[in-house]
């Protein structure tokens, strides 16, 4: 019973966040139409929803967001040290293909979505097969490296998180 009322329950805390984000005040009213919100929606798209995504370990994804927080800041810095003080000709980019053991295409979006987000990366294609991932890397002294950095700080977590 209570999975037909709240069939995403973080979606629904999700929503319901944004919600107060984008009004930007606290009052009972908006803590109502929130809510209303945060429970209406994932109701009427529950149907589009057939096969939920597992989530095996939620308190993974806070360790997720912060390391990926903390290294978005530090590539932040390191992009705008290239931009600033690298000669055009001793940046090295490089494209990347990152073999995958993920297979659940909501962690392949969400790897893809981190590896967009840290400046000095973007996935650029996935093979059709799911199988790897083509990121291109603005500047890479070693390419192995930036690819044990995706699968051991990224991958490993999200087969933690999505298994």
């Amino acid at each position: 019973m209570l999975t037909r009322l709240i069939p995403h329950p973080i979606l629904s805390l999700t929503l319901t966040l944004v919600w107060f984000g984008l009004v930007n005040t606290f009052t009972l009213g908006n803590l109502i139409l929130g809510t209303a919100f945060g429970l209406a929606i994932p109701i009427l798209t529950a149907a589009y929803w057939p096969d939920r995504p597992a989530i095996a370990r939620p308190l993974k994804i806070a360790e997720y967001m912060l390391i990926v927080l903390w290294d978005i800041v530090v590539a932040n810095v390191q992009v705008a040290m290239i931009i600033l003080f690298k000669r055009e000709r001793e940046i090295q980019s490089h494209w990347i293909p990152v073999p995958l053991e993920l297979t659940s295409a909501e962690a392949i979006t969400v790897l893809a979505g981190t590896i967009t987000m840290t400046p000095g990366t973007v996935s650029a294609t996935l093979a059709a097969d799911c199988g790897s991932i083509l990121v291109h890397c603005l500047h890479a002294d070693d390419p192995e490296s930036v690819l044990q950095d995706i699968k051991t700080r990224y991958e490993r977590r999200l087969l933690e998180i999505f298994p």
